[in-house]
């Protein structure tokens, strides 16, 4: 079975339940001891841009976006983003929050070659 997870998401602004659920998925797979990575892609680097996060609440059952980030964050997780996305969209690294790290394709080509499974939202 493999020890590493992924996760890739696309949306932030334009679907916040994919952010949410991405999310939520990635803390599941850290809480069941994988090596889980989140990949943020295309409009989903909005997830990690600073003040962003705390816009998207979808209510219950689900906690609101930054507490399902801080929860990630602070179990060890990694956020890696799209550097090209984040150039598109006017975002720097000095634009993300604690944890994130800018990251270009090879990086998740490199970490999926590992065997990790990937789910995407």
């Amino acid at each position: 079975m493999a020890e590493k997870f992924c996760v890739t998401i696309t949306h932030c602004r334009t679907d916040g339940d994919k952010a949410t659920l991405g999310f939520v998925v990635a803390n599941a797979a850290q809480g069941s001891e994988k090596e889980t990575m989140i990949f943020l892609s295309c409009d989903g680097v909005y997830c990690a841009a600073k003040g962003e996060a705390e816009k998207v609440d979808e209510g219950a059952p689900f906690a609101p976006l930054k507490e399902l980030v801080t929860k990630f964050v602070n179990a060890g997780g990694k956020i890696w983003v799209c550097t090209p996305c984040m150039k598109k969209r006017g975002l720097t690294e000095d634009d993300l929050v604690e944890g994130a790290t800018p990251a270009g394709g090879a990086a998740l080509i490199e970490w999926l070659s590992s065997g990790s499974p990937c789910v995407a939202y």
